[in-house]
């Protein structure tokens, strides 16, 4: 049995929701997941509250502006920077007015250090990963920004055990060597995995918070994702491979956020329906129906952004209902 601090059934999100109001959509995530609630990102706001923008935000020593090709380094922070810093300092400034006497997990998110330096460029208009000082440079920006992130979080929520999520959807191509130059006609060479985990490693244990790394991808890296020091990885589920790296991992002690229903409008299938494929994993792998409801927390697949409100809504109820079907099968 291992410690998670999360308690069983329950529920998140992958971070992103539609709308443009922090307090609307913070009472929503509140009331739909109060086991595992979450700072929302609104991307539908414009520039600087996309995901890379407002990491970008966080950065220390290292300033981006926006071009017609993307986020880009500059030399000072200019109006682009303080957009996204205006954003996340609304967010943070309704999380503390309604959420203050939050006890257990909250969850925030980042991008990856891999994400980040796949999706800005440097000044030449080429992406900062094809530059291995830019690449670090990156690196020890971001886990100084993320560490303050995580002490201001701490800070305003100080009943709250604060998770982050580092967000890296590209560090599968970054580790195949099939991210685009910034032309299109070539592929950035491929970073070897111990460099990847060295990177991420440096995130997380700067941050000093419990740590989940998203990937909603086909070739999730289980192992190099442990080796980091991650203590929970968050997948869409229908797009698990590698089982039995799945299985080494839960009996390593390691949590899984599952994705289980679709990030946009769709009809969903019964809750029943939609964990199905979960509980038929863990009873492939041979895993305890009790590990599942332990170290399972059940998500939509990915972010919410492109969902109507309502959807979003209903999807984050889905999965609470999905988690009480895991329940109650554990305790059958």
């Amino acid at each position: 049995m291992h410690d998670f601090p999360w308690g069983e059934g329950s529920v998140t999100g992958v971070g992103s929701h539609p709308g443009e109001d922090p307090a609307e959509t913070l009472r929503l995530v509140l009331g739909e997941s109060p086991g595992l609630p979450y700072l929302p990102e609104l991307p539908a706001r414009g520039p600087g509250a996309d995901m890379i923008g407002r990491t970008a935000a966080l950065l220390v020593d290292l300033a981006v502006g926006l071009q017609p090709s993307g986020w880009r380094f500059t030399d000072h922070p200019g109006r682009d920077t303080a957009i996204a810093r205006g954003h996340l300092a609304r967010d943070l400034d309704t999380l503390e007015e309604l959420a203050a006497d939050v006890e257990g997990p909250f969850k925030i998110q980042v991008a990856g250090p891999w994400t980040l330096a796949a999706s800005i460029e440097m000044r030449s208009g080429e992406r900062a990963l094809a530059d291995p000082g830019a690449v670090r440079d990156v690196t020890a920006s971001l886990a100084e920004g993320a560490a303050a992130h995580v002490r201001d979080v701490r800070r305003r929520l100080p009943r709250a055990t604060v998770l982050l999520q580092l967000d890296e959807p590209s560090l599968p191509g970054v580790l195949s060597g099939t991210v685009p130059t910034a032309s299109g006609f070539s592929r950035i060479r491929q970073v070897e995995p111990p460099n990847a985990e060295d990177a991420l490693r440096r995130v997380i244990e700067t941050a000093d918070a419990y740590s989940i790394i998203h990937c909603c991808a086909p070739r999730v890296p289980y192992g190099l994702l442990r080796a980091a020091g991650a203590k929970a990885v968050s997948v869409d589920a229908s797009l698990i491979r590698d089982e039995d790296a799945i299985g080494e991992a839960v009996e390593a002690g390691i949590g899984f956020f599952m994705g289980v229903v679709p990030g946009t409008d769709t009809r969903l299938a019964t809750p029943a329906r939609s964990v199905a494929p979960v509980r038929e994993l863990w009873r492939r792998l041979g895993l305890s129906p009790r590990s599942l409801t332990e170290a399972v927390v059940l998500t939509p697949a990915c972010g919410l952004a492109g969902a109507s409100p309502s959807y979003a809504r209903g999807a984050l109820r889905h999965c609470r209902e999905a988690a009480r079907i895991l329940q109650e099968s554990a305790d059958d």
